[in-house]
């Protein structure tokens, strides 16, 4: 990394994206690392950085829903299920969503589905809408250390280097409570 931190701006924040490379940044309950999801050399960076199977498949955060479809196949849903979704939307609620055949297998995993989240955070949706699409999200943390929840824990565990959107966490304690789309199960507690 080239000393990038802070990021004193979103545009610049967007710049370190379009160069394929990983930044962090507050989410509603930790900091998060993210990249382009459309570009498998800098999501191979995040995996790198986060000692990540890619079998495990990943998280996109977006602004808006219309970001997420370019991603994921929301025909099966009923009426009711899309307002439990948009319900909970925006907000740290990630749904579990059939990708669609064209979703890279580095996002995917060993899944056929895709998880995927409207944040309501404003920072990060600053960033999505000025990115023009959603980031692949994971909790800022290397493997065994907890998730980051400021800037300078960021750059404890990352390096002083570590490209970082400074601001602040949404509050909430815990991560997302992620579901799936099509039947309600819960996969994790928010």
């Amino acid at each position: 990394m080239n000393n990038n931190y802070p990021l004193g701006s979103i545009a610049q924040a967007v710049d370190v994206l379009k160069n394929e490379e990983v930044i962090a940044y507050p989410t509603e309950a930790v900091f998060g690392v993210g990249c382009d999801p459309d570009s498998e050399t800098a999501v191979t960076r995040l995996l790198e950085l986060k000692q990540r199977p890619v079998e495990k498949g990943l998280i996109l955060i977006a602004a808006n829903f219309e970001q997420l479809k370019p991603y994921i196949d929301d025909s099966m849903l009923t009426e009711q299920q899309r307002n439990t979704i948009f319900s909970a939307w925006p907000g740290p609620v990630t749904f579990v969503f059939p990708a669609l055949p064209s979703t890279p297998s580095w996002l995917t995993g060993r899944f056929d589905s895709l998880a995927v989240r409207v944040t309501d955070h404003p920072l990060v949706v600053e960033l999505c809408e000025t990115f023009g699409k959603p980031l692949v999200s994971t909790s800022a943390n290397l493997t065994g250390l907890p998730p980051c929840r400021t800037s300078q824990e960021v750059l404890a565990q990352f390096g002083d280097g570590f490209p970082v959107v400074v601001g602040e966490t949404g509050g909430r304690l815990n991560p997302s409570e992620i579901r799936d789309a099509l039947t309600g199960e819960r996969f994790r507690q928010g």
